[in-house]
């Protein structure tokens, strides 16, 4: 960038006074989120009026009641809420409900997946991250299998809420954690042998 000096007219390069950084992580020690699996009544979970792991969701357009009122912010509903899945299960979702944002914000989840013996593995399985605007008020975040099946076992997802713009895997954008785990599918059931 250059601009011209006041007096004699000579250009001189603009110099960047406040250089862009990388953020660094400057957690100390280990950092307790609350835990959304356990929802209780009457107890806010930071931002989240509601929030579920499931198999998948529905868009339900009509929210105000009236057959072809649609509204711009359409209800999500979970489709088979828990937090057991199968290592075929493509995609574990996180559908949520939010009090109403004034602000853009974006939702991030990352996941990793727990040792045999308890620690969490600090190899990131994956993330995702969801800009919403300020009028809207339900999404959902996807937890995509690794591979061509999910390893079986136990995984943490740890949830991230930040303004649009800032990084959104930053330990103090951390609100909560959710837990799931992946077991192998139950083998077909044979029918009962049929004796005389």
């Amino acid at each position: 960038m250059l601009w011209l000096g006041l007096f004699g007219g000579q250009a001189s390069p603009a110099k960047d006074l406040l250089s862009p950084k990388e953020q660094e992580t400057t957690e100390v020690g280990v950092t307790r989120s609350p835990s959304f699996d356990e929802q209780q009544q009457g107890i806010p979970q930071s931002l989240f009026t509601w929030i579920r792991m499931a198999q998948g969701y529905e868009v339900e357009w009509d929210t105000f009641g009236r057959q072809g009122w649609y509204a711009q912010d359409p209800r999500l509903k979970p489709v088979n809420p828990g937090s057991i899945f199968t290592p075929q299960t493509p995609v574990v979702y996180i559908v949520f409900e939010v009090a109403p944002l004034e602000d853009p914000t974006q939702f991030g989840v990352q996941w990793f997946r727990e040792q045999s013996d308890g620690p969490l593995n600090r190899r990131m399985g994956g993330k995702d991250v969801l800009e919403m605007p300020g009028h809207e008020r339900y999404g959902f975040l996807e937890l995509k299998k690794p591979g061509e099946v999910w390893p079986v076992g136990n995984y943490v997802a740890e949830l991230y809420i930040a303004p649009l713009g800032q990084q959104p895997f930053h330990a103090v954008n951390r609100v909560g954690i959710m837990r799931f785990t992946i077991v192998e599918a139950d083998p077909p059931r044979r029918p009962p042998i049929q004796t005389k």
